[in-house]
């Protein structure tokens, strides 16, 4: 039987576990716990004394639960922290790491249900981000990625700013769908109702945001999923540098090749070659991707724009330098 003695590791415990579930009788908790139901009741009294919100009922039913309180105490967050950290734990979830996926996503669970009321839609709609790839925090404003992926949760029309890459301004309103961070950058995935298509835009270039009020019905993404319709969008996108390589290896050898993803194409010739074409706006981006593929140690041909090229040159030069 626990002692006084035992009495803060016992209370971290018995707010572990409430945390874990939604509800536990009493009877569950002093069987985990190892103590009287006597007990289990004087130490619920402990952490109410400290501000935690135990509620509990009486009767066959009733039960102990951790409800929603004003902060998350001790540790309170503000309303950006909270946010952030839902959106670090979204992209742990889905990291490919092996035991992570599932405690990142107790952890989601958790953070919302002591939170605020007020916050709780927005750390729910965060987790439901997708995460391809990410590499890092993304760069932007923890505020700014929870209302979007508010109103991609609630079918609610966005209005906002946006600079192109080219450093042209417009004026947006669209139907947002989803948000998805690829190698530690956002985008939203939208629909333009002005322009009738799908677009996709970078979270970092967005401003002014303001939500319609106005909803919205879902239209079908032109696209298994919304991932696989932002890798379609940049491998048909037209970049100011560009490279095509063949590739003396089976297409899916390659594509394990690229620990964090790539933007680009990659497409089977045969059952041991593949074709790969990628372009983008910063030569450095192809270096990285092209790397990846000679590393494996396979044949290959190369082609490239010439500041891409003159860069492989520079790069590979240095590498083999004593």
């Amino acid at each position: 039987m626990s002692t006084r003695k035992d009495l803060p590791g016992r209370l971290l415990r018995l707010l572990a576990l409430l945390q874990s579930r939604r509800e536990w009788s009493g009877s569950e908790l002093a069987e985990r716990l190892g103590v009287t139901d006597r007990t289990v009741r004087r130490d619920v009294e402990r952490l109410r004394s400290l501000d935690y919100p135990v509620t509990g009922t009486t009767g066959t039913a009733g039960g102990y639960r951790l409800a929603s309180g004003k902060n998350v105490p001790p540790l309170v967050l503000d309303d950006d922290e909270a946010v952030a950290v839902a959106i670090g734990l979204a992209g742990a979830a889905a990291s490919g790491v092996s035991g992570i996926a599932d405690s990142s996503m107790s952890a989601l669970a958790k953070l919302e249900r002591v939170l605020p009321a007020r916050l709780r839609p927005s750390v729910a709609a965060v987790g439901a981000a997708e995460v391809v790839g990410r590499e890092g925090a993304p760069r932007v404003d923890p505020g700014l990625l929870a209302v979007l992926a508010a109103c991609c949760r609630d079918l609610e029309i966005v209005a906002f700013s946006y600079k192109s890459r080219r450093g042209d301004g417009s004026r947006r309103r669209v139907e947002p769908t989803q948000l998805v961070s690829v190698v530690g950058q956002w985008y939203l995935l939208a629909f333009d109702p002005e322009r009738d298509d799908w677009r996709t835009f970078r979270v970092d270039r967005i401003g002014e945001l303001a939500p319609t009020r106005h909803h919205f019905t879902p239209r079908e993404l032109p696209a298994a999923d919304a991932a696989t319709y932002l890798a379609e969008s940049f491998a048909g996108a037209s970049y100011r540098h560009s490279v095509r390589m063949v590739v003396q290896l089976p297409a899916d050898e390659v594509r394990r090749s690229f620990f964090h993803g790539s933007s680009g194409t990659i497409s089977p010739l045969g059952p041991d070659s593949c074709e790969y074409r990628l372009s983008a706006d910063s030569p450095g981006i192809l270096v990285q991707y092209v790397a990846a593929i000679v590393a494996s140690g396979a044949d290959y041909t190369l082609e490239a724009s010439p500041e891409a090229a003159e860069l492989l040159r520079t790069v590979g030069s240095r590498l083999v330098r004593p």
